[in-house]
C-alpha cells in the first residue's frame, strides 16, 4: 500500500516555520498538501496565520480540518496527535503529502516514533525532518530571538518536560534533521552569515545540508521527497533523551535537467553522481536511469551523501529509454554537469 510522505518541520518560536509553510501552500505546484499544526492557547502557533494564506475557503469541518481552495488541507492539534492524524489518513486518496509543524519545544524524535504505531505506520511514513534556524539569533549568541516569548510558550504546554535545557532541545532538533533552513540572513552581514553556517555544519551529521531561506521562499522540491523513512532509522539520529549557506535569497537556487544515453553499469554512474554532489553545492539529485539490457526503469534519489536506487516499473513501449536526471542546487551550470556525466556515460559504455 502506498504510504503518504510526511515532512516534519521543527524549530523554535519565531524561526520562520509558519512563513515557510504559507509559502509552500501558495506555491504547491499542484501538490495536494495537508498541514497539521500544533496550537497551545494564545502563545502557540496561530492556525489563523495559515488560514490567511489566501488559498483557504471559509468553511471548517467538524473534525477541525480546513478545506483549502487549491486542494490542500489544514488542521490544528490542541489535544492528542493520534486522533487528528487518523482523521487525515481517512482522506489519504485526496492527499499527496503531509506537513507537520511542531510547537518548536517538543522534541522531534518522539513525534517520529509515533509513526511506528500500528494505526499510522501502514499508511504514512516520515519523508524527512526540516529544522528551521534563526541565523540572526545565532549570530548574536542566542538560540532564539525572543527568549521571553519562548518561555511563555513552554510554560503553556503541560506535555513538555520543562526542566530540559533550551540548548538540549536545539541540539536534538539538529540531530534529527535531514535539512537545516537558515532564516533571517538578510538581517546580518556576510561575515556573520558565514560564521553561523560554518558553526552549524560542525554540529550536523555529515551530509546534512544548510540552506539559506528568506521569507519562506524556497524551491518546494528541496523540502519534499527525501524518502528517508526516518521512523525506521532513528538509531542514526542521537538524542539527549534516547535513554529516557552564504546566499541571502534563493534566487540562485536552480534546477538542471539532463538526458543521457543508457549505461551498462548503474553503480558506477551513481558513484559519479555522489562525487559531483560533493564537488558542487547540490541539495538534491533525482530521476531515472536507463540500464542497458534491463527491461525495468531504475529510480535514483540522492540527498547529501545518501543515495537510493530501485527499479519501479518496466519501460513503456512508447517511451524513450533514456537516463533523465534533475539536479537541484545553488548556481548550477548545466553544461558543466552535462560534460562530466556524458564523459562518464561514454566511459561506462565502452
Amino acid at each position: 500500500m502506498h504510504k503518504i510522505p510526511v515532512t516534519i518541520i521543527t524549530g523554535f518560536l519565531g524561526a520562520g516555520k509558519t512563513t515557510l509553510i504559507r509559502h509552500l501552500l501558495q506555491n504547491n505546484q499542484g501538490r495536494r498538501i495537508a498541514v497539521l499544526v500544533n496550537e497551545f492557547g494564545e502563545v502557540g502557533i496561530d492556525g489563523e496565520i495559515l488560514k490567511s494564506c489566501q488559498v483557504c475557503d471559509e468553511e471548517e469541518t467538524e473534525t477541525n480540518i480546513i478545506e483549502l481552495a487549491n486542494g490542500c488541507l489544514c488542521c490544528t492539534v490542541q489535544e492528542e496527535f493520534l486522533p487528528t492524524m487518523q482523521e487525515l489518513l481517512k482522506r489519504q486518496d485526496a492527499i499527496d503529502s503531509i506537513l507537520i509543524e511542531t510547537s518548536g519545544l517538543a522534541l522531534p524524535k518522539p513525534l517520529v516514533q509515533a509513526f511506528r504505531w500500528p494505526e499510522i505506520r501502514t499508511k504514512a511514513t516520515v519523508d524527512g525532518v526540516i529544522t528551521v534556524v534563526d541565523s540572526e539569533a545565532l549570530a548574536n549568541g542566542q538560540l532564539v530571538g525572543d527568549l521571553e516569548a519562548l518561555e511563555k510558550q513552554r510554560q503553556a504546554d503541560e506535555t513538555l518536560e520543562h526542566e530540559t535545557p533550551i540548548e538540549e532541545l536545539f541540539e536534538d532538533q539538529l540531530a534529527c534533521a535531514d535539512l537545516v533552513l537558515l532564516t533571517k540572513g538578510d538581517r546580518i552581514d556576510r561575515e556573520s552569515q558565514n560564521r553561523v553556517q560554518q558553526w552549524l555544519k560542525q554540529e550536523l551529521t555529515p551530509g546534512v545540508q544548510v540552506v539559506s531561506c528568506q521569507q519562506g521562499k524556497i524551491y518546494p522540491d528541496i523540502l519534499l521527497g527525501f524518502n528517508a523513512a526516518v521512523e525506521d532509522h532513528l538509531d542514526s539520529r542521537p538524542s539527549h533523551h534516547d535513554q529516557e549557506e552564504e546566499h541571502e535569497h534563493d534566487d540562485d537556487i536552480n534546477a538542471v535537467h539532463l538526458v543521457l544515453d543508457p549505461v551498462k553499469d548503474s553503480a558506477s554512474l551513481v558513484n559519479q553522481l555522489k562525487a559531483i554532489a560533493q564537488q558542487l553545492e547540490i541539495y538534491r539529485i533525482k530521476g531515472f536511469i536507463a540500464v542497458a539490457n534491463k527491461p525495468m526503469r531504475m529510480v535514483v534519489q540522492g540527498v547529501g551523501n545518501r543515495f537510493d536506487t530501485f527499479f519501479d516499473r518496466p519501460w513503456k513501449a512508447d517511451e524513450p529509454r533514456q537516463t533523465q536526471l534533475v539536479f537541484i542546487g545553488r548556481s548550477l551550470n548545466q553544461e558543466q554537469i552535462a560534460t562530466s556525466l556524458q564523459s562518464e556515460t561514454m566511459a561506462l559504455n565502452r
